[in-house]
């Protein structure tokens, strides 16, 4: 399943999408004060939340893949989005400190190759944070956002994740406790819903966010050692 970059865009300028972006935005930015200096890369659909942190960044990208359609962005200026192939991207290893990961994930054909391709371009102790809608939660049963399409995951199907690509968790956290709905109460009400749900570790939040850094050695399997055969010399002839 893919989504698509006119949907995403009408969503983000919908109220209830503003009110996501904010919610989300803090969340990325307690994790994320201060990039100066960083080369940054969001990847599917990331564009709402990178405008907050591409100030003082060396640069600042946004790839969205090939499958959703791209837009301009920033809105002033030359753009710094592109087209690609979200396995394979047009960047040479160890290229990006910092990379934020939405809209993708859960969309993905193999999440795996994509952590993957991911890992590669990541500088050594590069960090990344995941925006992944949560399987218990009630955004990902409903398929009037973003957040209720494709794949949603449980916190231990994206840890087991994670690690099978080579990071390594380092800061989780839940988001958007509020219903996914357009009511005005509800919106207004939902800095108080986040708080609460924070705050008692509700289970309901509609997505997960998580932080995690790049594993710079790649672990090496233990094999078994190779048997060994001794052969007999060949008789000459006459013997």
């Amino acid at each position: 399943m893919t989504l698509d970059v006119v949907d995403l865009k009408g969503f983000y300028t919908s109220p209830l999408g503003l009110v996501a972006q904010q919610t989300l935005t803090r969340a990325i930015q307690a994790r994320w004060r201060e990039p100066h200096g960083l080369a940054i890369l969001g990847l599917g659909f990331a564009t709402p939340y990178l405008e907050a942190l591409r100030r003082g960044a060396e640069r600042t990208l946004a790839f969205m893949p090939a499958e959703q359609g791209v837009m301009h962005w920033p809105e002033a200026g030359l753009s710094a989005s592109a087209l690609v192939q979200a396995g394979d991207m047009p960047l040479r290893d160890a290229a990006i400190d910092r990379l934020l990961l939405v809209h993708a994930l859960e969309v993905a054909e193999s999440p795996l190759a994509l952590l993957s391709e991911i890992w590669r371009v990541l500088a050594p102790g590069g960090r990344l944070i995941a925006v992944v809608p949560s399987r218990r939660g009630l955004w990902a049963r409903l398929d009037a956002t973003p957040f209720g399409q494709g794949q949603p995951f449980s916190r231990a199907q994206l840890t087991g994740l994670m690690r099978e690509a080579l990071f390594t968790p380092i800061h989780w956290t839940e988001a958007l406790y509020f219903p996914p709905v357009q009511r005005r109460t509800v919106l207004r009400a939902a800095p108080a819903w986040e708080r609460v749900g924070a705050t008692l570790g509700l289970p309901f939040a509609g997505v997960h966010v998580i932080e995690a850094t790049k594993q710079v050695y790649r672990p090496v399997a233990s094999r078994k050692p190779a048997r060994r055969f001794a052969l007999a010399p060949a008789l000459l002839p006459g013997n």
